[in-house]
């Protein structure tokens, strides 16, 4: 299973912004990958957090920042938007909380670009990435299904990937009711505490708490970064809870955003109809409807991790947690690419396989796996780990290896099966430079008895 980006994905952003900091320091780290992605709209909105205010002016301060980054940040990677692009893609909704802002009359700058999006001649599906409320998504849906033909309207439907960060207004269970072939991803508990996207900010057993602490972020983003690290605000309730509903678009040999069930930066999600907990701990906003689901959805899902010879699993999170440690070391080594020259800075290593992606085996035997290819543009060292992903293959039993699994080729063995069986790994790579950079590929074998 390749890395999906061989082109560029779209991205249009819903933010609450001015809610909390976190929405803030999420679009800091997003215009550090800006050039990874087509970025078509940031649209502030309002949320059960901000019922009736609107926040475009914190958006365009935070590009007025990256503008004086951009140049430096163009000696490290090509394709960063110009400033003025990105003014001219923030927009608004209304000053209205969830379906109050919905039906006749209630069009809003941001639900018209969202529609002109949607209507570009563009076969590439949009990316919605949610950070607050989902009324503005929801008034384009009502308009498009209001004035357009059943197969018109089809074809837009059919473009849209939704990820959001919980339900943060009583929009979310009216779209997916309404319009039910669209692609949603969400953790709908009563409890943000056991939602997928918390693996990103949490502090579970075996997770790597120290790059998600003020003194890290102080030291590796806030401070003697320039200008966009120093508008990266302090935590207030947890950090950029909201940066996992775009992270799993980041070209790493990893992400693979239309297969929410493989997993990645952004998470892995199942596609079901979750249990109905009820009002589960409490905590949900009443102004939030406690409603089952109707139709499946992209939706929480168990990982194992091994770390050392520990395993653990952490309710839905650990398909978040499990990577942070590169996802930080990433986000330290493109802040600095805003202030330091080339040869000063790190970049990832390129990772390659000397065989297909996919291949078959037969049962019993002893088969290779090997990183032919790889090498680091800096010239740096590099570790090696291969990783057995027992939730996406079929075959969920450990594999005996003839040898270590952290070498540059590792030779496994096939288990003896009855039937035809896969096995999904995962190679990781990590060079030496600082911080250590991270990319990988994938490799799913077939066994056959």
């Amino acid at each position: 299973m390749r890395d999906d980006l061989s082109e560029k994905p779209r991205l249009f952003v819903l933010t609450d912004f001015e809610a909390d900091p976190d929405d803030h320091q999420s679009l800091v780290r997003l215009l550090l990958y800006s050039n990874q992605m087509d970025i078509e709209g940031l649209v502030a909105t309002t949320s059960i957090h901000q019922p009736k205010r609107i926040g475009p002016e914190g958006i365009v301060r935070t590009i007025e920042a990256y503008a004086e980054v951009r140049d430096n940040l163009l000696k490290h990677e090509q394709g960063f938007p110009t400033p003025q692009y990105l003014f001219d893609i923030v927009s608004h909704g209304l000053g209205a909380y969830g379906m109050e802002g919905v039906g006749e009359g209630k069009d809003s700058p941001g639900s018209d670009l969202l529609i002109k999006a949607l209507e570009k001649d563009d076969p590439r599906p949009l990316w919605i990435s949610v950070w607050g409320g989902v009324n503005t998504l929801a008034q384009a849906l009502w308009k498009i299904d209001a004035t357009r033909t059943p197969q018109e309207a089809q074809r837009l439907y059919d473009k849209i990937w939704v990820y959001t960060i919980g339900d943060q207004d009583d929009s979310g269970h009216w779209i997916r009711k309404t319009f039910p072939t669209i692609h949603y991803i969400v953790s709908p508990r009563s409890s943000f505490s056991s939602a997928t996207w918390n693996g990103f900010l949490n502090r579970a057993p075996g997770s790597d708490t120290e790059v998600i602490s003020a003194q890290w972020l102080a030291t590796h983003i806030q401070q003697g970064h320039g200008p966009l690290g120093a508008i990266y605000p302090d935590v207030a309730y947890g950090m950029e809870g909201d940066t996992p509903s775009y992270l799993g678009l980041v070209s790493n040999g990893l992400n693979v955003p239309f297969r929410p069930d493989l997993g990645g930066w952004g998470g892995r999600y199942r596609l079901y109809i979750p249990e109905f907990l009820g009002d589960g701990d409490g905590r949900r906003p009443s102004r939030i409807p406690i409603e089952p689901e109707t139709r499946p959805i992209w939706t929480n899902t168990l990982d194992s991790v091994v770390i050392g010879s520990e395993s653990y699993y952490d309710d839905y999170t650990a398909s978040i947690w499990r990577w942070r440690t590169e996802i930080q070391h990433d986000f330290a080594a493109r802040m600095d690419w805003c202030i330091k020259p080339y040869h000063e800075a790190n970049h990832p290593p390129v990772v390659a396989l000397g065989h297909p992606e996919e291949f078959t085996v037969k049962a019993g035997e002893m088969f290779w796996l090997s990183s032919l290819g790889t090498y680091d543009p800096d010239g740096d060292s590099m570790s090696f780990e291969w990783i057995h992903y027992y939730e996406l293959g079929s075959y969920n039993k450990p594999v005996r290896y003839d040898g270590s699994t952290r070498m540059y080729e590792i030779r496994p063995f096939a288990p003896e099966v009855e039937s035809p069986q896969t096995l999904h790994f995962i190679l990781k790579v990590t060079d030496k430079g600082t911080p250590a950079l991270t990319r990988y590929k994938r490799v799913i074998v077939t066994v056959v008895p």
